[in-house]
Parts: structure tokens; C-alpha cells; sequence
């Protein structure tokens, strides 16, 4: 027999956990679903000596901040335990080791089949996060056997890989952090760039996150009929406590090679793109951008700052850095994919997907009734799939939610 309930929720990572307090405090009746543990890509998919990219003022959830929530930078291990500690205050009634299975409709709501049992419930918010799964290419099947193929989730340290020089594909703040991981211990490294952004982590004394959240940047709406999650390159950036900055410069200083946009197999060799400089300068305007917003704010809020000419500077790998358009597989060892992520809902049987598999979501809403999500990226505003964004979307979805509900109840009645 199945159990009842309002609203299911799938997966307990930081999304999911600032959903169910949201509705918690409305009084609506709901159970999280996790496939693992409370917050467990935190817990398994990151690599030891990981740090988030934001300052720890950005990464508490409502109701409760990190301890000592200042410009440091947390530890992801440190994240994962501060999720163990959010659910156990919120009292979240989650439900872990339980996969989903298939989210059908039935009746005027919902049949939810998992792994430990079966749901009937009125409205479902998919929380499942904007890191689902790695985007390998295909061409990646072409590669010879013998290279190891690894995705930043399975990436533990250079020490787990086998001999030779490594390929790192993407140089979103993702790939240059593990490029710069592996060339700190003696790897010969390659970084394959194609579309990124140069941020500064500091600019005119405060940390760049400073001035895009006080600036409004950050909050600033998507615009409504935007049905696909965008694709969006993370900024550049490392949270170390030395504030140091990461970038392609200063990987090319390093000894780290650079080529452009690997494109796939020639033969016994894989193809980079002539792109390499094109990027750099799209990364330069992206840069820009970013400070003109903070000059901006300073300007309109009459601050006293001191000024970084400096920092507006464009900055490329010098020439002797370039890798080439070609290199031979039996030249490296392994290949990295630090390619992005991509979605995936074999278990969502209901016709709120599109061509590619991604969930149709327009600010939280999908065609189906009663579905809803939240955690993709630029959601609702630029920062939905930050966790300093997650509380105020959770708050939105959860008043939709409850319109849902009492609309349906209205229409039974």
C-alpha cells in the first residue's frame, strides 16, 4: 500500500533541505527523498583539499550560517557536515538510501515508486541539484583503452592516476584547480580551454563576491519563459586563504601547457580547436564586466576604495604556453573531463522533459502541474544555483506550492 503525503521532494543536498524548512514552516506535509545520505555528493564526490569558491558568509541556508561565517573559505568536507547539522535543527523529514525509481501521474497528483517504498502525493519539487552528471563527450568512446577517462567527481588527488602526462579538458574554475593540483605535484599537465571566465578574487579590497552581491548582480531575474537550465562557465576562481588567484597565466607560469577546445580524435591523436586566443579574449570582456559592475556600486554608493588599474589589464598565456592543435593519446596517461554537467531524469515519467532530457523549468515551474524544481542555474536569478541563493527560491516555490495544493483541494471540494 502506498503512504500519503503533500509534497515529495528528491534529494537532500543543500536544495532540498532549504525546501523542506520552507515547507515546513507553511505546515505542509512532505518527505525528502535521498538516494544516499544527507547532502552525499558532498560527502563522496569531491576531492580532499577542496575548498568552495565562495567566502563562508555566502554558504549557510535559512535559519542557520556557518560557524565564524566570514571571508574565509570552507572546507567541502566542512559543507557536508554542516548539512548533517542543518537537517538534524530543521528536523527535515528525510528518507536516505532511498532512490527514486519512476514519478509517474496518477489521479490529480503523483505516484512516486522508490527504492524503500511507494508515494501518492499531491506536488513534487525536484532538488536534485545543477551537478548531476559529468557532460563527456561522445567522441570521448573514441580514445584507446588504455587512457583513464576521469570525471572531477571520481578525481581523488594525482596520486591515484596512473604515470604520464594528464589531459585536463575545461577551464572553468573546476578545471584549473585541478590542473593547478596535479602540476603542484611534479604532473606534466596540458588544459584544454574553451569558453571561461578570468575573475579576480580580490578587487578593490574586498572580495569579488562582496561587490557582486552587494551590487544586486546577483540578484538580478532571469527572464520568464527561459525554459533550459543556462550553461554557464564558473568563474575562475580558488578559496584558499591566501586569496592567491588562478587563471591560465599563472598555470602557464607553472609549467602547465595550454591548447584550445579539444574537438575530438584525428587518427591517434586528438584535435584542438584554433580557438585558444578568441577564448582568451571573450574571457578579457567577461572580466571587464565584472569589474564594471563593482565600479558601479562603488561609484553610485559614493565609497571610499582604492582604485586597481592593474586589474583591468588583459592577461594570456604567453605564446611558448601553447600546446598546439594536435597531440598524440600515447603522448598522456589519463584524460579529465572537466567538462560540466549535464541532467538526467530516466525516472521522471511524466512530459516535462525536452528533446535533450533536460526537466522544462520556467523560474521553478514546469508544464506539468504540481512539478516543480529548484537548484538549476540562473533558475530564477543569477545566483539559484549558488547556496546563497537557494533559501529565497525555496521561499518561492514553496508559496507556488501551496497555491497548488489549495487549488487542487478547491477543485475536489
Amino acid at each position: 500500500m502506498s503512504a500519503r503525503t503533500d509534497v515529495i521532494v528528491v534529494g537532500a543536498g543543500p536544495a532540498g533541505l532549504a525546501m523542506s524548512r520552507s515547507l515546513s514552516l507553511r505546515g505542509i506535509a512532505h518527505v525528502v527523498i535521498e538516494r544516499g545520505g544527507v547532502g552525499e555528493r558532498w560527502h563522496s564526490e569531491r576531492w580532499p583539499g577542496l575548498n568552495l569558491l565562495t567566502p563562508t558568509w555566502m554558504n549557510g541556508l535559512p535559519g542557520l550560517v556557518p560557524d565564524g561565517a566570514g571571508d574565509d573559505f570552507m572546507p567541502a568536507a566542512g559543507f557536508a557536515a554542516f548539512l548533517d547539522r542543518y537537517r538534524a535543527e530543521t528536523a527535515a523529514p528525510v528518507i536516505t538510501g532511498c532512490a527514486v525509481r519512476s514519478v509517474t501521474e496518477s489521479g490529480s497528483g503523483f505516484r512516486v515508486l522508490a527504492t524503500l517504498g511507494e508515494w501518492q502525493c499531491r506536488a513534487i519539487v525536484v532538488a536534485t541539484g545543477a551537478c548531476d552528471h559529468a557532460a563527456v563527450p561522445a567522441w570521448s568512446r573514441d580514445l584507446p583503452g588504455r587512457l583513464q577517462q576521469v570525471t572531477p567527481a571520481q578525481y581523488r588527488g594525482p596520486g591515484d592516476l596512473p604515470a604520464g602526462r594528464v589531459l585536463v579538458v575545461g577551464a572553468s574554475a573546476t578545471g584549473v584547480q585541478i590542473a593547478a593540483d596535479l602540476r603542484g605535484s611534479g604532473r606534466e599537465v596540458i588544459l584544454s580551454v574553451g569558453r571561461h571566465v578570468r575573475a579576480p578574487r580580490r578587487y578593490r579590497g574586498r572580495d569579488l563576491f562582496h561587490w557582486l552581491h552587494r551590487s544586486g548582480f546577483l540578484h538580478e531575474p532571469r527572464a520568464r519563459g527561459s525554459a533550459r537550465p543556462a550553461a554557464l562557465p564558473s568563474l575562475q576562481l580558488v578559496g584558499h586563504s591566501d586569496n592567491r588567484e588562478i587563471g591560465l597565466v599563472t598555470l602557464a607560469a607553472q609549467g602547465v601547457a595550454v591548447a584550445g577546445r579539444a574537438m575530438g580524435t584525428d587518427g591517434d591523436r586528438i584535435r584542438f580547436a584554433p580557438s585558444l586566443a578568441m577564448e582568451c579574449a571573450a574571457a578579457e570582456v567577461r572580466r571587464r564586466k565584472l569589474l564594471a559592475v563593482a565600479d558601479r556600486h562603488i561609484e553610485v554608493t559614493g565609497l571610499a576604495t582604492p582604485t586597481e588599474d592593474e586589474a583591468w589589464e588583459a592577461r594570456v598565456p604567453p605564446v611558448e604556453a601553447f600546446a598546439g592543435d594536435r597531440i598524440a593519446t600515447d603522448a598522456i596517461g589519463t584524460v579529465i573531463w572537466a567538462t560540466g554537467y549535464s541532467r538526467a531524469y530516466p525516472w521522471l515519467r511524466v512530459p516535462a522533459l525536452d528533446g535533450a532530457g533536460e526537466i522544462i523549468s520556467d523560474g521553478g515551474h514546469t508544464p506539468v502541474a504540481g512539478l516543480f524544481t529548484l537548484g538549476l542555474p540562473f533558475m530564477r536569478h543569477r545566483s539559484s544555483a549558488f547556496i546563497h541563493g537557494l533559501g529565497r527560491d525555496a521561499e518561492s516555490i514553496a508559496a507556488s506550492v501551496a497555491l497548488h495544493l489549495d487549488t487542487a483541494a478547491t477543485r475536489v471540494a
